[in-house]
């Protein structure tokens, strides 16, 4: 694994916990010489994490809209740097640069990413796993959600199953290494099927 994606926000979030869960993500990322690919902000979590690749020798790229770099919210000391013209574009570009994503507590940005990629991963567009740092049991009510969405029929059990949670930052890696996609055919005519009434 080269690079890995990390969703954040460009918020530090109030108990310190999620600022220490992000100096642990980037040294353990430099560490294993796995690169970072993230928003390119000089601020909040996203800040610390990309900063503290780069403080123990790691590979940070940055991808921002021109937009937000007139905003003066990027960071200027990375190994690279993409200027896009959108957030879409940002994302696809965030996507082609990176084997796997993790999702680390952030706000709708992080959201809108993450809602992104489990798309992507659903319709098999990627097969790139994408895993959730549940720091602090941050996204606990996220699985909530998804437990319902089961429930209900509106999220197959085993999209539900192909997601990666952990706890901790070696957990998380370690799974994303051993992603094994569930199989598109199967839950495609499994809708056929369910769809003749």
């Amino acid at each position: 694994m080269k690079r890995i994606c990390v969703f954040c926000g460009s918020s530090l979030g109030f108990p310190v916990i999620y600022r220490e869960a992000a100096a642990e993500l980037g040294k353990m990322l430099a560490r294993k010489k796995i690169g970072l690919v993230y928003g390119g902000a000089n601020v909040g979590i996203m800040k610390v994490l990309a900063d503290t690749v780069l403080q123990f020798g790691g590979e940070v790229i940055g991808v921002m809209p021109q937009s937000l770099i007139d905003n003066e919210v990027a960071h200027k000391g990375l190994t690279e740097f993409h200027v896009v013209q959108s957030m879409a574009e940002r994302k696809d570009l965030m996507v082609s640069y990176s084997d796997a994503f993790i999702a680390f507590p952030g706000g709708f940005g992080t959201l809108d990413e993450l809602s992104e990629i489990l798309t992507f991963n659903q319709l098999r567009i990627t097969d790139k796993p994408i895993g959730f740092l549940n720091i602090a049991g941050y996204f606990d009510l996220l699985f909530g959600f998804i437990d319902h969405g089961v429930k209900e029929g509106f999220i197959r059990e085993e999209h539900q199953q192909n997601l990666i949670v952990a706890t901790d930052c070696e957990s998380i890696l370690s799974k994303l290494v051993d992603f094994v996609p569930v199989s598109v055919v199967k839950w495609l005519e499994d809708i056929k099927v369910e769809s003749e009434f």
